[in-house]
């Protein structure tokens, strides 16, 4: 019986990245044995053993065997007699599939993952890769991760990719695993990475359709020198992770413009009423993917009211209390401030405008307090009660917005 530290986290150590966590494999050993030991056991098809003191976990090695042809055509076979590199050769990268001797300290390595790591490439281990098309997203994400350094997809591994979204191995992907995985690609540091791998297999096309659509759709070139509705999109979603690590904020900057993938082609490059259109679009895709409320009401709300927020210096009182009310700002401010950063992310996202300001941010944020902060002590000593006090309530936010817009044109800061 042998332990071995096995995949991301030897990867990590050789990157000089401190490890989000540390993953073991057991070769020689079974589940009987593990149990004595006080490991405890979780999982019924493939047994994980979870340390008695550390909590860490430690699998049992495993292989891949041939079972039949096409999908699922290997079964996963955990038993004493599976070697290490057995157990390496079932994994998805070359980069994940390492181990290192703890006593040692060696690293094991029969798939040349070190090499890649030098070289910035993701390439698959087996011709196995392709009997799980997650590990197409998984490629994607970690492309999304390793952005910094220069990775990139290895040839080989893109056609195989491809290979695999033209057979269909794709379409057999449930909509658990592709929002676990696009969360956690969300989340990385360059997450307009993970799209752009998925579009350049195929793969985006069948999984985020209403994404794939947004390319090669025009947007004016006086608001937009990129020009592609899909490129654009991305630049924000750039932005955006430049801003925040908040993915529901990454999220709703991608998302904002679905509804331009569906203007009519005689209305363009101009996208007349994109907002309410996009929102339906977001909704649509949220509950397809079942995807999180918390993105899904992010996301519908930025795509609805964005182009309020770019206006919000133009706009008169009313419109701006519209805009408070529509996004729910008095009651979910927190909500409103990522729906701002979204904003910025797209105010930004577009070629030349990568540093520029959005004092609109500022004014809403100001709009939003001075309407929070009104008196509503006259109101309540009038009586008033019902519709009419909730009148008043708008009455009294209104007067606050247009003292607002009187101070900064005052400030200069409006010039109309």
């Amino acid at each position: 019986m042998k332990t071995y530290l096995v995949g991301g986290a030897v990867r990590d150590r050789l990157l000089e990245l401190e490890p989000e966590e540390r993953d073991w494999v057991v070769v020689g050993a079974t589940a009987e044995e593990m149990k004595a030991l006080g490991f405890r056991q979780v999982g019924r098809e493939f047994p994980v053993f979870l340390h008695p003191e550390t909590g860490e976990e430690y699998a049992l090695a495993r292989t891949e065997r041939k079972k039949g042809h096409g999908y699922h055509g290997f079964e996963v076979h955990a038993a004493p007699d599976v070697t290490l590199e057995e157990d390496l050769r079932r994994r998805d990268l070359t980069i994940n599939a390492m181990a290192m001797d703890p006593e040692s300290g060696e690293i094991i390595d029969p798939w040349g993952g070190r090499e890649d790591l030098r070289q910035g490439r993701l390439r698959h281990v087996s011709p196995a890769f392709v009997e799980d098309p997650v590990r197409i997203l998984r490629v994607a994400r970690f492309a999304a991760r390793f952005a910094p350094w220069g990775f990139r997809v290895a040839h080989s591994t893109h056609r195989l990719m491809k290979q695999m979204v033209e057979s269909g191995e794709v379409d057999h992907l449930v909509p658990e695993r592709v929002w676990a995985e696009t969360e956690k690609a969300l989340g990385e540091p360059a997450p307009e990475r993970f799209f752009e791998v998925l579009r350049a297999c195929g793969a985006l096309a069948r999984i985020f359709p209403e994404i794939d659509r947004l390319f090669g759709v025009p947007q004016p070139v006086r608001h937009h020198g990129e020009v592609d509705t899909g490129v654009h999109c991305l630049m924000v979603l750039h932005q955006a992770a430049e801003l925040t690590p908040d993915r529901r904020v990454r999220f709703a900057a991608l998302v904002h413009d679905l509804g331009k993938g569906e203007t009519p082609p005689e209305m363009l490059p101009s996208h007349h009423d994109h907002e309410r259109r996009g929102a339906k679009r977001v909704e649509a895709m949220c509950r397809r993917l079942k995807i999180p409320n918390a993105y899904r009401e992010l996301g519908m709300l930025t795509a609805r009211w964005h182009s309020h927020a770019h206006r919000a210096l133009k706009l008169k009182p009313a419109t701006v209390l519209k805009l408070l009310e529509g996004s729910d700002a008095f009651r979910r401010p927190d909500r409103f401030e990522q729906f701002l950063l979204a904003c910025i992310a797209d105010a930004r996202g577009r070629a030349g405008c990568e540093d520029a300001p959005y004092p609109q941010a500022d004014y809403l944020r100001e709009a939003l307090e001075a309407c929070r902060g009104v008196d509503l002590t006259p109101l309540k000593e009038a009586g008033l009660k019902g519709a009419e006090f909730a009148g008043g309530i708008r009455r009294l936010r209104l007067e606050q917005l247009s003292a607002l817009r009187r101070n900064w044109r005052a400030r200069g800061l409006i010039t109309d």
